[in-house]
């Protein structure tokens, strides 16, 4: 559709898309953005999870159009701190080998990243809680867990992204 833009990973972009095209479809193949998954296709498992103005939304269920305009985040586009190679939740991914096949994680690092940019220090269950619509089927969650608390720890140590 003629005239629709939106800013993707502080790029602006305006493919063309249908009044049927949800927003993953557009990342993943318009853009060749690979870091949002297709997982279950209903807004239910996490593996899609954006950021659409800085929330996390599942991209799955979301029409593009209906983000025209809008600041779309993906895992791509997730900043290092300054003075850092990865973003403190992707380092914090890293340092607790919280992958298993890999699938969950765009999900998980989305999720997470939400949170800790709203709640710096959260409380285990906190943490719990918002992870808890984010699907792991290899069973890494204590990893993921251990993960979230070491980018709090990384990002109260270096500061905010």
């Amino acid at each position: 559709m003629p005239g629709l833009a939106w800013k993707v990973n502080g790029r602006e972009v305006a493919p063309a898309v249908s009044r049927e095209t949800r927003l993953l479809q557009m990342l993943r193949n318009d853009l060749g953005l690979n870091g949002p998954k297709y997982g279950c296709g209903l807004g239910q498992c996490g593996a899609c999870t954006v950021w659409v103005d800085g929330v996390a939304a599942r991209a799955c269920v979301i029409p593009a159009r209906g983000v025209a305009g809008r600041e779309i985040t993906t895992l791509e586009g997730l900043a290092p701190a300054q003075g850092a190679a990865w973003h403190p939740v992707k380092q914090g991914f890293l340092d607790a080998q919280a992958a298993q096949c890999g699938y969950c994680l765009n999900g998980m690092v989305m999720q997470a990243a939400a949170l800790l940019a709203r709640e710096p220090r959260p409380s285990e269950a906190r943490i719990r809680a918002e992870l808890s619509g984010n699907l792991c089927r290899c069973g890494t969650h204590i990893e993921i867990l251990a993960a979230v608390r070491r980018a709090a720890l990384l990002m109260a140590e270096g500061g905010a992204t």
